[in-house]
């Protein structure tokens, strides 16, 4: 019988318990211990170079190999909607529609 299933259900499983577990320690432990403001600022930008650093490998590379310019513009078009807080369902879209059409068009 193949365990495989099995660990990978194990897994999942620790991984939920372990970010709700995460999840709810910042309410429970906010009042046992004192943050200052300038290590809450340090997080929260610790946050946003992390999210960029995930953007950008995920933008510019697949397989260990450049991605290609018109993933790179479909981020693009992305970042700047975002910037201009329209909705996320449009960002979306205008990001895989500007994709498609630049591969369409033959851009790699």
């Amino acid at each position: 019988m193949n365990q495989q299933p099995m660990l990978v259900l194990a897994g999942i499983v620790v991984l939920a318990v372990g970010t709700y577990g995460f999840r709810l320690a910042g309410p429970l432990l906010r009042t046992r211990a004192e943050v200052s403001e300038r290590i809450e600022q340090l997080l929260a930008d610790a946050a946003i170079v992390l999210l960029v650093a995930v953007l950008t490998t995920t933008a510019l590379a697949q397989d260990q190999q450049f991605a290609g310019l018109a993933r790179v513009a479909g981020v693009l078009v992305a970042g700047v909607l975002a910037w201009r807080r329209a909705p996320f369902v449009v960002i979306v879209l205008a990001a895989a529609v500007t994709t498609a059409l630049l591969r369409l068009a033959g851009v790699a």
